[in-house]
This record gives C-alpha cells, sequence and structure tokens, in this order.
C-alpha cells in the first residue's frame, strides 16, 4: 500500500509539472522566481545547511560523489543532490548514501500541492525543493549540492554556499546556455558568489578569463585544481585505476586504487580533493579517511551510471556520456582495448547534433543504433539512417530489451559492449538488465 501510494505521488509529479527529460527547452525556468517562493513557504531551508555547489558540463556528478564520500567516511552527515536518477526518483536525495525515503517524498508532494497551482514549478523546481527541505529536517553537516543545467539560473543557484565548484565548460545544451564556450562558462559562471572561494576543475584558455573575471568582480578567491593536486595513473589496466596523488607537490598516496572507473576520473578526483585541501582548515578530514573513500566510494554514496560494469561475461559497460566532451573522453578511454573488440549500443534525445556527435565514435567499431524510453527520444530508425549515411556498420532495433537480451546471451565472446549517447539509455539498461530482478532492484534502491 506504502509503495502503491508513492509510485502515485511519482506518476504525478512526471504527470502534473514540466519535466526537462521529456520536454527539453520547454522546461527551462528563466528566472528564480519559482523556487524562491516554493522555499520561502518552507521556511528558507537552503539557509539552514551548509553546502558545496557544483556546476560544469561533465564531471560535476562525479566529483559530488568523490567529495560526498570523503566527508561520509570522516563521520560527517552528508546530503547530495545530483540529477538526473536511473533506477529510482529516490536516487537524487541521499544522505550518507542513503536514498531518501518514499514516506518523506509522499509528504513532502501532500504538504505543497495546494502551491502548485499558484506557484506553477517546475519537476527540477519541486525535487531541489524536496531535496533541501530534507536536509533542513535531517540537519545534515553538509549538503553537496549538483546543479541541474547551466548555473546562473539554475534552481540550485539560491544557495550561499561555502564553496563553488566549475568542473568544466564543453558543448552541451547550446540552445539554451549559448553557442560558444565563453557563452556556456559565463551561464556557469554564475554559481560564484560574493566572497565565496571558487574552484576551476579544468584551465581552458577560452573560458578561464570569464571564471576569473566573475571572480574579480564577486571577490571571490578563484584557484585552478591543477595547480593544487596533481593525479596520475600508475598501470596500464584500463578497467583499474591504480593511482599517484600529489599535492602541491607533495606525494600524498603513491599507489591508491580507486573503485571508479575510467581515466577522465583523475580530472574529477583532482578538483574533488582540491576542494578537500580548501576545507580541511575549517572541517576535521585526515589523510586516512580521504583514502578510504577513494577507494570505497561506490559503497559510500551508491555512485551509479558513469563507466559502470553491469556484467563481466560478456563485458558489458553502461556509460552516460551524452555529449562531445562526455564521449570523446570514453572513446579515448576504449582506444588502448582496440575498437575492433567493441561494440557500442548507442541512442540519444533529438536535440543534440547527432551527425556531429556520431564523428566522434570510431568507424572500426561495430554498432546496435536504437533509443531510450523517453518523449524526446531520437526515433532509432532516424538514428539509424544518419549512421548509414555515415557508413557505419551498424544494425538497429527500437528495444533496449531486445538489445540486452541479445547480449546477454553470447557469454562467449570476447566483445566488449559499451552503452551510452544519453543518460537515459544507460537508465533503461540499468533498470532492464537481467542480474537484476524485480527484488534486486527494489533492494538496490532501498
Amino acid at each position: 500500500m506504502f509503495n502503491k501510494t508513492y509510485n502515485s505521488t511519482i506518476e504525478f509529479l512526471y504527470a502534473q509539472l514540466p519535466m526537462f527529460q521529456n520536454i527539453g527547452k520547454k522546461a527551462y525556468k528563466k528566472d528564480l522566481g519559482n523556487i524562491k517562493k516554493l522555499c520561502e513557504l518552507l521556511g528558507n531551508p537552503h539557509k539552514k545547511f551548509k553546502s558545496i555547489h557544483i556546476a560544469g558540463t561533465n564531471g560535476k556528478g562525479s566529483t559530488a560523489n568523490i567529495i560526498s564520500a570523503i566527508f561520509q567516511a570522516s563521520n560527517y552527515k552528508v546530503g547530495l543532490y545530483t540529477s538526473p536518477h536511473y533506477v529510482d526518483f529516490r536516487e537524487r536525495i541521499r544522505i550518507n548514501g542513503a536514498l531518501i525515503p518514499e514516506k518523506e517524498v509522499i509528504e513532502f508532494v501532500e504538504k505543497i500541492k495546494p502551491y502548485i497551482e499558484e506557484i506553477k514549478p517546475s519537476f527540477f523546481e519541486i525535487t531541489v525543493a524536496l531535496a533541501f527541505d530534507y536536509f533542513a529536517k535531517q540537519n545534515v553537516d553538509i549538503a553537496i549540492i549538483e546543479t541541474g543545467l547551466g548555473g546562473r539560473l539554475d534552481s540550485t543557484n539560491i544557495l550561499k554556499p561555502i564553496l563553488s565548484i566549475i568542473t568544466n565548460i564543453s558543448f552541451d545544451h547550446t540552445d539554451i546556455l549559448g553557442e560558444t564556450l565563453e557563452e556556456i562558462a559565463t551561464e556557469k559562471a554564475g554559481i560564484i558568489k560574493k566572497d565565496i572561494p571558487v574552484i576551476i576543475g579544468q584551465k581552458q584558455e577560452e573560458t578561464q578569463k570569464v571564471f576569473i573575471k566573475k571572480a574579480k568582480e564577486s571577490n571571490a578567491k578563484i584557484y585552478f585544481s591543477e595547480n593544487i593536486v596533481s593525479v596520475k595513473k600508475n598501470n596500464d589496466n584500463q578497467l583499474v585505476n591504480q593511482l599517484s596523488i600529489s599535492v602541491k607537490g607533495e606525494n600524498l598516496f603513491p599507489n591508491l586504487q580507486t573503485d571508479l572507473i575510467g581515466k577522465y576520473q583523475l580530472k574529477n578526483i583532482s578538483t574533488a580533493l582540491s576542494a578537500i585541501i580548501l576545507l580541511k582548515k575549517e572541517w576535521k578530514i585526515d589523510d586516512s579517511a580521504i583514502k578510504n573513500a577513494l577507494e570505497n566510494i561506490k559503497n559510500y554514496t551508491n555512485f551509479i551510471g558513469r563507466f559502470q560494469i553491469l556484467q563481466k561475461k560478456p563485458l558489458i559497460i553502461v556509460d552516460a556520456a551524452h555529449n562531445e566532451n562526455g564521449i570523446k573522453e570514453l572513446i579515448d578511454f576504449l582506444e588502448p582495448l582496440g575498437f575492433e573488440n567493441v561494440q557500442f549500443i548507442v541512442g540519444f534525445v533529438r536535440e543534440k547534433n547527432i551527425k556531429k556527435i556520431l564523428d566522434i565514435f570510431p568507424k572500426n567499431a561495430s554498432y546496435i543504433a536504437t533509443e531510450p524510453k523517453v518523449i524526446r527520444k531520437l526515433p532509432y530508425n532516424q538514428l539509424s539512417k544518419d549512421m548509414k549515411e555515415l557508413n557505419f556498420n551498424h544494425i538497429s532495433f527500437n528495444s533496449i530489451k531486445f538489445v540486452l537480451n541479445l547480449l546477454t546471451k553470447d557469454i562467449k565472446t570476447s566483445k566488449i559492449f559499451c552503452i551510452t549517447g544519453s543518460s537515459f539509455l544507460v537508465a533503461d539498461a540499468i533498470k532492464l538488465h537481467s542480474g537484476f530482478t524485480d527484488k534486486k532492484v527494489e533492494e538496490y534502491v532501498s
């Protein structure tokens, strides 16, 4: 009965409110009026806890999970807000890795229903307000908050954090954020607040002047993570990250193995550790806690979706790379394994520049074109048409479930299967994978 009530609550949110994953740009609000009104009615919960605010095109979710794990390993009560979710809506809102209880979601939605007609908040605005309300009620020591889209006009940007972080800038949501890196950086720089320090995760010629200018205007100290923490990979095994980590030239961890896979995670670890180094003056965080956290990030936070191994025989990997930069990093990671050994299962949402993205993928790999189960999907037959024009060796199916059934049965193959192109396709794959019975999924998200 309780679960049924929760399901109907989630259906209400999806059906009644504008949701970016369904309708895209139309769900994006161009001011912070709604979230401010909603939070005022809730007693401004975002002012009742300390926070770290993270924006960026790629890496913000990974960086948020790494920072959360380190604070958790240091015995703090840590709120974590990320998006999107993969298996259960509640993944967006966690405290010390535990998902927000169904009861909290139900009670919150019932409480704000009288305000919905008046304010007309978006799905994302309600979700942000729910996270802030829950973290305040639970009296977290700190909350790690990831922006949803952009920064300046993102619903999370009513926070006054103790630290702001911008991971990197690349092309994504150009119809909303701008068509140049400088324009996109300007939107992301909107999270830089007066007198609040900011860390930039990647020094880029086109964007650093934007951040430096905004920081100067805000009297905010600005730091570039590469000047603080150096992270290098010690081994050649692509599926294992054995790292050497130095802080300002001094070797902190000469040989640490993290449970995060993918070379691109080195930048995220550098960014997250730079944040921790700055905060260690005021927070009790020792090196043993940092080491423990970096070795067990997934256990601490229940982090999924980024270079996640669904199955070992055959090897099935999912990665939520969904824009040019993210896909380039994924391709660079897979290259040493030999593209002739890789089969990509790809699906996209329709507003992407598909031909430009497809141009990044190697022609000597094989492909399956499919589609995510979301209203904004690019139909698999249109994707197949585009791939045919570009001479990709591919087959196509409209059902990721059917594709997964094919892959999981061929346990003798030496091929590596990589599901990517859309976070929604990755979510479908995680939910549908044959290793997850309904019971196992429920255990996973509980």
